[in-house]
């Protein structure tokens, strides 16, 4: 029986992690089609976290000091796992029943594996689903497709967010980066440099977002702006033309994040970088008058 390992980094998450687990312990065919391994790794919580922890069956790690992010403990994790497939989990997500079961058997057909998810905004109480049309079950995509998509910024293409992957153990040996402690841009390229991957067309988990989320915080898009051009820059050479997309999208990515949080000034300026088009021109254009329209009406942020 095929066992999957899954890693999970917690930081003060009291009122989310028993919920997680729960998730987790709960899918259909765990100890029939596969077995699981849940890996913890606390990053010195201050609360009752590891308490809880302490009272579920899973394998306890954790940092020697805060390291302010999680890579730190994926890696733990990472190195720590003896299962033939790995996933990582995010201490708010909330798995469907149906996650684990639905992804392990196209594991057979491509090392890499992902799904679509439905976000839940509670702040502005909405819900959408991020999930490929098109009627099929899945979707293949050839080597290297996705790395190209995912160095050029694209929006399109393979849902590749974190909580959606599943892949082989013969890829954990791919770490993340822990300068920052918090950045996955150049580990997804890494993930997916030379594979074949595959996408099943359908929500399996919900991701959970109130404003507060890392994706929102200023410091962390900082840093993801900065990593993402040092690690565009190691790619220069061998993909120019995609490297080159990609730097003008980060641009653009950050340009759209404060656009979002109306930091206009700041939004102009990498707008400016981003490179010429009708949106990019539209988006400028509304930093003056309309954002509030337009962040209305259109998923500004992706």
């Amino acid at each position: 029986m095929k066992k999957v390992s899954v890693i999970l980094t917690t930081y003060n998450s009291e009122n989310t992690i028993q919920r997680v687990l729960d998730f987790i312990k709960n899918q259909k065919g765990l100890g029939v089609e596969f077995d699981l391994e849940i890996i913890v790794i606390d990053d010195c919580s201050k609360d009752k976290t590891v308490e809880i922890l302490k009272k579920n069956d899973v394998i306890l790690l954790s940092t020697t000091t805060n390291s302010g992010g999680p890579n730190k403990g994926r890696n733990i994790g990472l190195e720590y796992a003896t299962g033939d497939y790995i996933c990582i989990a995010d201490h708010d997500d909330e798995w469907k029943e149906d996650k684990i079961i639905s992804l392990i058997p196209y594991l057979k057909k491509a090392p890499i594996v992902t799904s679509g998810y439905t976000v839940i905004d509670e702040k502005e109480n909405k819900k959408f689903d991020r999930i490929k049309s098109g009627g099929e079950t899945h979707m293949v995509f050839s080597k290297n497709i996705t790395f190209i998509d995912k160095l050029t910024k694209s929006w399109s293409g393979q849902n590749t967010y974190l909580g959606s992957i599943i892949y082989r153990s013969e890829l954990k040996n791919i770490l993340f980066e822990e300068h920052f402690g918090m950045v996955d841009f150049d580990w997804i390229l890494r993930l997916f440099y030379q594979q074949q991957s595959i996408e099943v067309c359908k929500s399996l988990y919900n991701r959970y977002v109130d404003g507060t989320n890392l994706s929102l915080d200023e410091g962390y898009r900082l840093k993801d702006y900065e990593y993402s051009l040092m690690t565009l820059e190691g790619y220069a050479e061998e993909f120019p033309k995609e490297a080159k997309i990609g730097v003008k999208k980060t641009h653009g990515s950050l340009a759209r994040y404060y656009y979002l949080t109306d930091k206009m000034k700041k939004a102009r300026y990498y707008f400016l970088k981003s490179g010429l088009s009708l949106k990019i021109f539209m988006y400028y254009l509304t930093t003056f008058v309309g954002s509030s329209y337009v962040k209305k009406k259109f998923n500004v942020f992706g």
